[in-house]
């Protein structure tokens, strides 16, 4: 397969559809040579959802990735991922079905947040990197195509966060999540992409709003993956500096013209996405300094159904979030962050319905 191709499979049997495209992608020719070779399989699960809910990728494409190894030789395979910040990674296995999965297989599953962490220069920035990141030989990323609701849009090179210890997530945002993003990507190298394109939320990076797709596509170059996902959600690779900047460091190519798509079977007929994003909409209503993504992740959602209530119109005060906000005072906040602010939602982070009903029973009071 070469960089600049990117396969595309369509269809409901997410596993078989899953072998298709690595036997069309070839990547038997990709892998070591040595069949001991220790080789990491990196999904994305953020929260504990279920893959349906647009957040999570679908445990049947990591089952036909690990089937297609097993029948080529390779058994010492290892599911390795860290949720985000305020989720634990065990809940999250359990929810999306990925106990089930690894007692089936008999692989190993490695919880990134319990792993021991250490620093590496990634191309002149320093950063933490979890310890799993030296043991893998080949590295299979399998990222969801979906929305986010600080960077736009996530998909290969943003999943390589699952990779490092929370601390480092924290302070990935006080840095402005863009430029730390393309520079992890120089200091963890994957060797292959299964992109799970089957229902992501177009909106937010937790789920909720699924838009169904049923496709999965494969690529080797993640940056060239990104810029394809930002021509499909309407935005110009501009719009997510992380893709420009890690093209800069040479880990791959931003220009979508010179990519190779090819559909493997038939692709069915189907509307372009949504150009609305209805998160742009809400975000009007934040105040946000280097929040993390769960904190901001949920305060969206929780918007949104101030919104569906017809409430959110009536909040007249900007809701403050973020490390930015640490040791200063305020009016409204939320998270710990704000604990200096005159109304704050204590939390690190609270619920999105925590959230909901602190800013509802504001608005009640407030009117």
């Amino acid at each position: 397969m070469n960089r600049n191709e990117i396969l595309k499979i369509y269809g409901t049997n997410y596993r078989e559809m899953t072998l298709e495209l690595l036997k069309r992608a070839s990547l038997c020719e990709m892998l070591p040579e040595n069949k001991e070779s220790r080789i990491g399989i990196k999904p994305n699960l953020v929260s504990a959802s279920e893959a349906s809910f647009g957040a999570t990728t679908h445990p049947e494409i990591i089952a036909g990735i690990i089937e297609y190894l097993q029948q080529h030789g390779y058994c010492n395979l290892v599911i390795e991922e860290g949720s985000w910040v305020g989720g634990r990674t065990s809940e999250a296995v359990q929810v999306c079905g990925y106990d089930r999965l690894v007692q089936e297989y008999g692989v190993e599953f490695l919880d990134a947040q319990k792993d021991r962490s250490f620093e590496k220069d990634c191309a002149g920035m320093k950063l933490n990197l979890c310890e799993c990141v030296k043991e893998f030989d080949f590295l299979i990323n399998v990222p969801v195509l979906k929305g986010h609701c600080q960077t736009k849009i996530t998909c290969a090179l943003k999943n390589m966060k699952g990779l490092i210890p929370n601390k480092e997530k924290r302070r990935f945002h006080s840095m402005g999540l863009h430029k730390p993003i393309a520079h992890l990507n120089a200091g963890i190298h994957q060797d292959f992409i299964v992109v799970d394109h089957i229902c992501g939320d177009l909106d937010f990076e937790d789920g909720g709003n699924p838009v169904v797709r049923n496709c999965i596509m494969a690529a080797v170059d993640p940056v060239l993956v990104d810029a394809h996902v930002c021509q499909l959600l309407h935005y110009s690779v501009d719009d997510v500096p992380y893709i420009r900047l890690a093209e800069t460091l040479g880990i791959g190519c931003a220009d979508i013209t010179k990519a190779q798509i090819t559909t493997c079977g038939t692709q069915p007929e189907m509307e372009e996405l949504p150009r609305e994003h209805r998160i742009v909409e809400l975000q009007d209503a934040v105040s946000e300094v280097d929040s993390c993504s769960a904190c901001y992740g949920y305060l969206i959602p929780a918007l949104e159904m101030l919104r569906q209530d017809g409430l959110l119109d009536q909040l007249d005060e900007k809701i403050c979030i973020g490390q930015g906000y640490q040791g200063k005072t305020g009016k409204l906040g939320i998270g710990r962050c704000t604990a200096g602010f005159a109304c704050s939602l204590k939390g690190c982070p609270p619920t999105e319905n925590q959230m909901y009903e602190f800013l509802k029973e504001y608005i009640k009071e407030t009117h």
